[in-house]
């Protein structure tokens, strides 16, 4: 058994012992786990460089995780159903699935927000377990200590890329990771970067690009330097500008050991030996007959969503004793790529840098190939939003080929990478997008998400088909090009528009000829770009293709997964990575006749508040019927259209 033991530093109620629902009242467990593979194992030969690991004793390679375990307080109370929360870069957050009672806390905390509780209504088992190499071990986060491969001495070559894109000039940048394009005003929540094995290594390269893929410029050696966490530029980075850095680093963690940590401590969990010091899955046990774990569920979302992809991508959703982990994963807002996460010098935390999570296979019915042939496959939901498709990689995973029949993918209309939130009064100067009026996408999906696990769940435990698969399709005419959308919207009065030539592309690469065990040689070559489709839009120019809230069908705006960076962040007519827009309709016919506005007015629409929700109601109780949404939610969607309404009408009922 891989697991060794896990070790409880902390045991305690759940929010002071508040009761939720079903579940009761829950309990807290936090630790750390102690993992022991062997390296020689047919079912960990995918994991690059573990064999040159050192081993114990017994010819094990060591490692271990932070884990944390909500679970019932009362067994009885348990669902039987553990849903493991793949960490995002270490944070907890709010409970997955629980719509958050207060603005997410922008401060790293160890307290983990229960919202509405979702899941504790229905007795679930929530567990995390750190993966991350990167991520700093210290309170609030999840890490993994990872085990170092010492390699030959003939082979200590072999270069990290930090790629990145800053809003504001800044004199240093650190060599941890943020994604992209890193929100302004947070805090330093950074990540552990590989420090250089030397600062002045001649070898290393510091590129400048105007754009992303666009011609590389590489800055003179004597104009920046290195030290142990930070890049330094005379004059400074400029905003807008895309930076890539290659240097030798000094350390070698066995990126792919975040894998066999997720598989086993999962495994432990469903509780199949009873002998494990401190913790025991007996412990665990709770809600079946048998006082087990009956379904195990896996979710991530982006990063944690590639990484789930990298996972069933390797075969790894059966142990070392052929027992199968998950029966049920819900991807989301991951797109077509994995990420490095097991590659030799991967950082866990990249997601735009050239690497192997950029290689196909992209399509689920090949991702999930190796995973077919060794038995274990598991029911996959794959969601994506208008972001991820915009981004130019989500239709790569079922556009011309077909899904396997334990898969279904969804893409959530005209919604941005997150959730989107309640239109704000007015948009802050200091925000990088370019888009007027109110700026980021107000399209909560939240309810559909929620609705996507109940039919996960239901398809795993009860054989209950979930809906059919909802994404743009060229053969049904819901798929379009990128240009061809912006066309559209070229005609509505006061939107900026990204410039075509700047929209960013996945592009074929050539990373060397020893890709295929995790060793890839930088610079990448990029070649041509993917072919890329997006949904195509109606009358009103929200997207037709996918499952689409009344936010769409009932509109009070246009909603989109693109919005451009403003000029004073530099990188005019780029795209804001992971953002999206809401550009209001016109609230009278005086004004869209004043405008010009293509797109019928609110009040051409709609009697008045009153008829607007009634219309909202019915197309939320249609989402119902089709189980994209729950009973429990139409109150929920209900609340945020009255709340849309008196923001774009400007709190008139009859204007």
């Amino acid at each position: 058994m891989p697991v060794l033991e896990a070790g409880v530093h902390r045991r305690a109620a759940y929010e002071d012992g508040r009761t939720f629902g079903a579940g009761g009242a829950y309990e807290r467990v936090d630790g750390v786990v102690q993992f022991a593979v062997d390296p020689d194992a047919p079912e960990n030969a995918g994991i690059t460089d573990l064999r040159l690991a050192p081993r114990d004793g017994s010819g094990r390679v060591r490692f271990a995780a932070d884990f944390c375990i909500l679970r019932p307080a009362d067994p009885a109370r348990a669902s039987g159903r553990l849903l493991f929360h793949v960490a995002n870069r270490g944070r907890y957050g709010v409970l997955p699935f629980s719509v958050p009672t207060a603005p997410p806390a922008m401060a790293i905390t160890e307290r983990i927000d229960p919202g509405d509780a979702f899941l504790l209504r229905r007795g679930w088992t929530i567990a995390w377990c750190g993966w991350q190499w990167d991520v700093l071990r210290r309170p609030g986060l999840l890490g993994l200590l990872a085990p170092e491969a010492v390699r030959p001495e003939g082979d200590r070559d072999g270069q990290v890329l930090v790629q990145f894109q800053p809003h504001v000039r800044a004199a240093r940048h650190g060599l941890d990771h943020w994604p992209l394009d890193p929100p302004p005003g947070l805090p330093d929540q950074g990540h552990r970067p590989n420090p250089p094995r030397d600062r002045d290594d001649p070898s290393a390269v510091l590129c400048v690009r105007d754009w992303p893929n666009g011609p590389a410029a590489e800055l003179p050696r004597a104009s920046w330097r290195l030290d142990d966490a930070s890049v330094w530029l005379e004059g400074g980075f400029e905003p807008g500008r895309v930076y890539e850095l290659r240097y030798r680093p000094r350390d070698c963690p066995v990126a792919g050991a975040g894998l066999l940590a997720v598989r086993d401590f999962v495994s432990w969990l469903r509780g199949k030996e009873d002998d494990l010091p401190h913790l025991t899955p007996r412990q665990m046990k709770g809600g079946s007959q048998e006082g087990g774990i009956e379904r195990a569920f896996a979710f991530g979302v982006s990063q944690s969503g590639r990484f789930l992809r990298e996972l069933l991508f390797h075969g790894l959703n059966l142990d070392e004793a052929g027992r199968i982990v998950f029966d049920g994963v819900l991807v989301h807002v991951a797109g077509a790529r994995r990420g490095e996460f097991n590659q030799r010098f991967g950082q866990p935390s990249v997601q735009h840098s050239p690497s192997l999570g950029h290689l196909p296979p992209f399509a689920d019915a090949h991702l999930l190939r190796r995973q077919r042939e060794l038995g274990g496959v598991p029911r996959v939901l794959s969601v994506n939003t208008s972001s991820e498709y915009w981004r130019s990689e989500a239709s790569l995973c079922h556009d011309g080929v077909e899904l396997p029949e334990e898969a279904r993918s969804y893409l959530f209309a005209g919604c941005q990478h997150s959730s989107g939130a309640p239109p704000p009064a007015r948009t802050p100067p200091t925000t990088p997008w370019a888009q007027p009026a109110n700026g980021l996408t107000t399209v909560d999906y939240l309810p559909l998400l929620r609705a996507a696990l109940v039919n996960l769940d239901r398809w795993v435990s009860d054989g209950v088909e979930p809906p059919p698969s909802a994404v743009p399709d060229r053969a049904a005419g819901t798929a379009a090009e990128r240009a061809e959308v912006l066309e559209r919207f070229s005609a509505v009065p006061g939107v900026v528009l990204p410039r075509r030539d700047h929209l960013p592309t996945l592009r074929r690469l050539d990373l060397g000829e020893r890709t295929a065990d995790g060793i890839v040689r930088l610079p990448a070559a990029a070649g041509e770009p993917y072919r890329c489709f997006v949904s195509s839009v109606d009358g009103d120019l929200n997207e037709e293709a996918g499952i689409r809230l009344p936010d769409l069908t009932v509109p009070l705006a246009s909603h989109t997964g693109w919005n451009p960076r403003r000029p004073e962040s530099g990188g005019e007519g780029q795209l804001l990575d992971m953002l999206g827009s809401t550009i209001p309709l016109p609230r009278s016919r005086e004004e869209r006749e004043r405008t010009g506005d293509p797109r019928r007015s609110i009040a051409e629409r709609y009697a008045g508040r009153d008829d607007f929700l009634r219309q909202v109601r019915g197309a939320a109780e249609r989402l119902v019927a089709e189980r994209h949404l729950l009973a429990e939610d139409v109150e929920l969607v209900m609340a945020r259209a009255g709340l849309a309404y008196d923001t774009f009408t400007g709190g008139s009922a009859d204007r």
